[in-house]
């Protein structure tokens, strides 16, 4: 299958390059040629199958063309070591736990199956300066323990996580910053958005391009956002065998909307969800669009939600282009939610008096949006982006409840720090990478 841009002005490009170069040359987002509709029978005997057999089924519509059936069938089980459960929060209402993977959070999935691709792509090179693949994220939370554990220890690959200083949990620091081997902590003196823009100027810098290899693991890249779709399916099949899968509604917490994204691709390809909500803190860029018909970024704030704190969605893109660039389309499947630091807290407080179930910051916006949304004759799922412990601080002062540590974030905690501190200037970036 071939990739075109967002942009409309670079060539169409094969898995493989929209895989290690991650930004099309003119800037824009790749975007696959077609979708390809599931088969009604895959849909009917969807809930009796496993988690790793309805992502193959996925993935093969995605990627069997480029990817032999058993090396694509061993990159999905290698990546679904972990369960994503469907749990019940109160009456038709339900939360898709997704933080049972190595990091507790939902990027682990798109992560660990980008970094088995990309190994797949590049596991006949040898380990060169003049080969290697250096893979730069921006983070504002989660994403960049994600990569870094998916792509710890594999060989031919560098990984650079860009994070803003002082924006993320310590917890969420200590993910990334503690591994040493092939990951490099980059701590700039900014926002995620000085992160991020840093992230797209290296793509676009020639000298840089001359100098090494360069792709990206944010959501910017195919292999990092199309299997987000997998667990939107799964959570239909655990739905369908409770007997709920009439009138799905569906709550994404979104930031960089790479994961409500990957949701609205799994509903061309067939997945029986009605609607879809995008719920965002207080950075309502798109809640805004949605009102407006007009698209206008701005600089982001920092929230209580620190991994919805992006003031310009590169994923927008995608969704635009998705739906042939028309607002009216767009609201038709996609409504908004938005909420400040104050109604996060109190969400976190209610959620947990009420039903006894502690959300985290993200998880809080998804639920609030759908309880608040969610139509007579209607079952919705929201999307328990990562777990509690990640903001345990956070969590605690505001509900008086003490969240228990997992012991594999623990283990985090106790290795040592190592970042290199960056400016927000790209020519001191550039440097910093021109000297690697």
């Amino acid at each position: 299958m071939k990739y075109y841009s967002t942009n409309g002005q670079a060539p169409f490009a094969t898995l493989e390059k929209a895989v290690v170069k991650g930004l099309a040359e003119d800037r824009g987002l790749y975007m696959p040629e077609r979708i390809k509709a599931l088969p009604q029978e895959f849909f009917d005997h969807i809930a009796e199958m496993s988690f790793q057999e309805i992502a193959y089924t996925v993935a093969d519509a995605f990627f069997g063309e480029d990817i032999p059936a058993e090396d694509l069938r061993r990159i999905v089980y290698d990546t679904l070591s972990f369960d994503c459960p469907l749990v019940s929060v109160e009456e038709n209402i339900y939360s898709l736990e997704l933080f049972h993977g190595p990091t507790l959070a939902f990027k682990d999935v798109g992560a660990r199956f980008m970094a088995r691709l990309l190994s797949y792509f590049t596991r006949n090179a040898q380990s060169t300066s003049n080969n290697l693949i250096n893979v730069l994220v921006a983070t504002s939370g989660d994403t960049g323990s994600a990569v870094a554990n998916g792509f710890l220890g594999v060989e031919g690959i560098h990984v650079y996580v860009l994070y803003p200083k002082g924006k993320v949990s310590p917890i969420q620091e200590c993910q990334f910053t503690t591994l040493g081997k092939n990951i490099t902590a980059v701590e700039v003196d900014g926002v995620f958005d000085d992160c991020q823009r840093l992230v797209k100027s290296a793509f676009m810098d020639a000298e840089l391009n001359e100098h090494m290899k360069l792709t990206s693991a944010n959501s910017i890249n195919v292999a990092r956002f199309l299997p987000q779709s997998f667990y939107y399916f799964y959570a239909y099949a655990q739905l369908k065998r409770m007997g709920k899968a009439d009138k799905v509604v569906c709550c994404v917490p979104s930031g960089n909307f790479g994961n409500i994204c990957s949701a609205l691709f799994g509903k061309r390809m067939g997945l029986p969800v009605s609607r879809f909500i995008a719920a965002n803190n207080a950075n309502d860029i798109f809640y805004n669009y949605l009102q407006t018909g007009k698209y206008e970024p701005r600089d982001s704030v920092q929230t209580l939600a620190n991994a919805m704190d992006v003031g310009d969605p590169s994923n927008f893109a995608r969704i635009y282009d998705l739906y042939g660039k028309s607002h009216e389309a767009i609201v038709k499947d996609i409504s908004g939610a938005t909420y400040n630091d104050k109604q996060i807290a109190e969400t976190l407080c209610q959620c947990l008096r009420d039903t006894g179930y502690q959300l985290d910051p993200h998880g809080a916006c998804g639920y609030r949006a759908l309880k608040e949304g969610l139509q007579p004759g209607e079952v919705g799922f929201f999307l328990e982006t990562a777990h509690p412990a990640k903001f345990k601080t956070t969590v605690e002062e505001i509900t008086g409840t003490e969240v228990a540590i997992p012991a594999r974030l623990a283990a985090f905690m106790q290795g040592k720090k190592q970042s290199v501190p960056m400016t927000g200037e790209f020519a001191d970036f550039k440097k910093f990478l021109l000297a690697q």
